[in-house]
């Protein structure tokens, strides 16, 4: 009889686990698509900015236009490696937004492809069923799940704070596509 009673519960937690990875699936080829879209948009952004504005300031005490898209292609990695495990493609140590030799628009375009190209790669690798574990950086403990979505919030503010500096170079920033 105990068994009876028991085969309904487990055939329920059958069902949730199997929900659970459906939407843990679900959600990574959402932000693989969302990532892929993300990059098109930063792309363009950094395209259209001529090359002798990136050095641009909006006002003396705040970054670059280099500076906002190096600083957006650092935390891209940082984030996207604490949300999939995965390697960085560059140290950690290394500071682009400080390095002068990064900041050229060549050189920019390079890192900030690298990093998307990185957290598109990361994420289509990543076992799903993971995103649910701890990690911590610091003294900030999230799930792999937080830090992915702390990471393209990220961007995605960087991106538009250049939305001004390129308006301020008397250039219409790109639309937004869907």
């Amino acid at each position: 009889m105990k068994h009876l009673i028991l085969l309904p519960l487990f055939s329920l937690l059958a069902q949730l686990s199997n929900a659970q990875c459906d939407f843990a699936d679900t959600f990574k080829a959402q932000l693989i698509e969302d990532w892929k879209q993300a990059k098109v948009l930063t792309v363009e952004y950094l395209q259209i900015m001529p090359a002798d504005k990136y050095s641009f300031k909006a006002e003396s005490s705040i970054r670059s236009f280099a500076q906002q898209m190096l600083h957006l292609a650092q935390v891209n990695v940082a984030m996207a490696s604490l949300g999939t495990g995965a390697p960085r493609p560059f140290p950690r140590s290394r500071r682009l937004e400080k390095s002068p030799g990064a900041q050229a628009k060549d050189s920019v375009l390079y890192f900030v492809n690298v990093s998307y190209d990185y957290v598109i790669h990361a994420l289509e690798t990543m076992d799903a069923s993971k995103l649910e574990e701890k990690v911590k950086e610091r003294d900030k403990e999230e799930t792999r799940f937080a830090w992915l979505l702390k990471a393209f919030t990220h961007q995605t503010h960087h991106r538009g704070q250049t939305a001004i500096y390129i308006r301020l170079a008397g250039i219409k920033p790109p639309n937004w596509v869907e």
